[in-house]
Formats: structure tokens, sequence, C-alpha cells
């Protein structure tokens, strides 16, 4: 298959068109994959489809976004872009701002974004920042800047970003020939629930697809701000990438929750590492921990008696476990040495 991209693939329904000015790393066409052994976990009766976005270029949903966004920039002459981020957006952002030749200046929470994300962002060659406060005040600090410096700015604030990510939903519907009975996924800055609905609402309107799915949402519990109903100052969990309080497009995702007839739950971390495990042993799939709040609230909704039988479930795996693998490290116990000898080995594993 000649694929160059989701700008190319879809131009018709995206503000940037193919041509000279466009910036692409070939994103987009992920893996959706059919988990039967994670459906019998749940339920044997449900047909669940994973869509592997950590097979994008750097690993995460964010580059989707991140092409139409800086071919965007890129189009108006812009020569810089910023960010604040938790770690998928500075990888993205470093990646294809250097792709495209621009500067690319980054704001981060200090000891709050994860070591493979950090590294992505420094070789790509990023000015980073680390600031002595969380995500959402680095996110206050850099739309600031993009007001008042020219620099665009490229988080999900950036409409561009939601046009770019909306295009996994219609991939989705492509490959299944329709819209699931229900799409879960973690819920952070909430830019990537909205754009899946926008993605579904576009479709339906041109009658590609015939029915919408329900948006089941799941935020940490640590991190649930749409949950509570009200900011929360000091978000924490295990999932860095939705380690926010202050979601910018929690409106949004409110507005997709409702229109749908979907939900905006929370799991907790002890929930979302067992996702973790769950997808990785059970289908082989490595997805960083926030990927599985997803998972989580699978478990947890079909368990409250939400999941209808015989339903098509979508779970979006937002990333790669590469991007944070000391968490693999850490829920596992040490591996202690054994003698280098064929009886000892045979008795370590327990053949």
């Amino acid at each position: 298959m000649d694929w160059r991209g989701v700008i190319q693939k879809y131009e018709k329904y995206l503000p940037a068109k193919y041509g000279p000015w466009v910036v692409t790393l070939l994103e987009g066409n992920t893996p959706l994959i059919r988990a039967n052994r994670l459906a019998e976990l749940v339920d044997g009766g449900l047909d669940i489809y994973l869509k592997v976005e950590g097979a994008n270029p750097t690993g995460s949903f964010k580059d989707r976004g991140m092409t139409v966004a800086v071919s965007k920039a890129r189009e108006e002459r812009s020569r810089a872009i910023i960010c604040a981020s938790t770690g998928n957006t500075s990888a993205s952002a470093a990646a294809y701002g250097a792709r495209a030749g621009l500067a690319v200046y980054v704001v981060v929470p200090e000891g709050k974004i994860a070591l493979g994300k950090l590294s992505q962002a420094l070789i790509h060659g990023a000015r980073i920042i680390q600031v002595k406060g969380n995500f959402d005040q680095a996110l206050k600090i850099v739309r600031d800047i993009s007001s008042k410096y020219p620099a665009t700015l490229v988080n999900s604030l950036n409409p561009n970003r939601i046009e770019g990510q909306k295009t996994a939903a219609f991939e989705i519907c492509d490959s299944l020939g329709g819209a699931p009975d229900y799409h879960f996924l973690p819920v952070g800055n909430a830019g990537n629930i909205t754009a899946y609905w926008k993605g579904y609402l576009e479709y339906r309107s041109l009658n590609i697809i015939d029915r919408l799915p329900k948006m089941m949402g799941f935020q940490a519990q640590g991190a649930a701000p749409l949950v509570h109903g009200k900011v929360v100052e000091n978000p924490e969990t295990v999932a860095t990438a939705i380690r926010i309080g202050n979601p910018a497009s929690g409106r949004e995702a409110l507005r997709a929750r409702d229109e749908s007839g979907g939900i905006i739950d929370m799991v907790t971390d002890r929930e979302i590492m067992e996702g973790y495990k769950a997808v990785a042993s059970l289908e082989g799939i490595f997805c960083e921990p926030a990927s599985a709040a997803g998972i989580a609230g699978l478990v947890k909704s079909y368990k409250k008696g939400l999941i209808k039988k015989g339903s098509c479930l979508v779970l979006t795996l937002t990333g790669s476990g590469l991007k944070d693998p000391d968490c693999a490290t850490a829920v596992y116990e040490a591996l202690p040495p054994v003698p280098a000898t064929f009886d000892a080995v045979v008795e370590a594993l327990k053949i």
C-alpha cells in the first residue's frame, strides 16, 4: 500500500492539503488488532479491537495532530513551535519540528515526564525547560508566550491538532466498515476523545457510517477533574501521560460524552497497572500505562453492566510501552541470577 501519511489520505477532511508545505513522517495507518484473549478475560461474547497508536513514528497518537499543526505552521511561515508536555507531545513536536526545520521549545513539569519521552525530545534538538510546577502551569506559560512571541502553539488547544487526530476515527470506520458500538480511551488533556468524536460525527454527517459509538473515557483516580467536576491542583498517577488536573479540552470532552450517551469515569492506578500487564501478556502489545486506563475502564464498565453482550468495542492504546520502560520493570520482582548450568536453569524455569 502506498501510504503517504494522514494528510495525503484524508486531505479533503483536513485544513492542510497535500503539497510542498506538508511535514510528514508517514504517520497513521496504525494496526486495528482483534483482541480475542482480552475479550475472553472480560466476556467471550464481546468483539474487541485495539487501535495501536504506539505504531506511529514517534510512538504515540500525537503524530496525527502534529503533522497537521506543523504543516500549517510551516505554510504560515512560522519559524518556531512551542508546547507544554507530559511527554508524548514534546516527542512528537520535536520530531516534526526537526523535519520542518523549525525551532522547537518545550516546557515540562519537573520530574513528571517519563525519561523515554524526554530522550526523544532531546535527541531531536528541542530546547527543553523544566518548571517547578505541574502540566497545567506549564501550559499556561506556553500559551502566554505564544501570544506574545512568534512561536506557534502546538498543544491540542491548536485546532489543527484535533483535526489531525480525528483521522484515527476515520481509519477505524474504514477498517470495520462502520463505527463500533463503544469506544474506550484514556482522558488526560481531553483532546483525543474530542478528536475521535469529531471524526465519527463527520463520517456520520456524510453517511459513510450509519451510527455513532458511545464514547467511554477514563481518567486516573488521582487526576480526574472531569469526574469530580473541579480542577485537581496536584494531580498524581502512575500514568504520566494523563497526569493533568485541568484539561484544555475538558468542555469538548464532556460534550462528546453527553452527545454519544457515553461516560467519563475514573480508574485507580492499581486497575491501570492490571490492564497494562493484561494487554501485554494476553495480546502481546506493550503500551504505556496511560493507554491501559481504557482497558481498566472496560473491565470496570462490564462489571457494572454498562456493556451489552455481543457489542463491538474499540480501545485506543495511545502510546508505546517503550516510552516508559521503567514502569514495566517496576511491576515485576527482580530476577535473581542462577548458576549457569542446565539443571539450575531448568529448575528455575519450572518446566
